[in-house]
């Protein structure tokens, strides 16, 4: 299983992101996949979910109205558009996966808001 993020960077607060995960080694279209991030000296945080079939999409309430979780099942490609960024979005952003009954995250992407 291989999980490769893209799409970091820094931005001014009020800016936009889209984050990529490139995923390979497992069946993507048959798992649901999740954002999660973490903060500067914080502990992971759950920001969504998207199920195998995109039926189903969650997120944490501090993201509501300003993320969107997507998926291609035929290019095993998971994305996080992320709108109207503040300060406190600033962390790594991981893809993350159970596959086999394992937690699997990748290497994950920074992203910093700031002016």
């Amino acid at each position: 299983v291989q999980l490769v993020e893209s799409g970091g960077g820094l931005v001014q607060p009020g800016g936009s992101l889209r984050l990529s995960c490139a995923a390979s080694g497992f069946t993507f279209s048959s798992y649901t996949m999740n954002w999660v991030r973490q903060a500067p000296g914080k502990g992971l945080e759950w920001v969504s979910t998207i199920y195998s079939d995109d039926s189903i999409t969650r997120y944490t309430d501090s993201v509501k109205g300003r993320f969107t979780i997507t998926r291609d099942n035929a290019k095993n490609t998971l994305c996080l558009q992320m709108n109207n960024l503040k300060p406190e979005d600033t962390a790594v952003y991981y893809c993350a996966a159970n596959v086999y009954g394992r937690e699997y995250r990748g290497q994950g992407t920074q992203v910093t808001v700031s002016s």
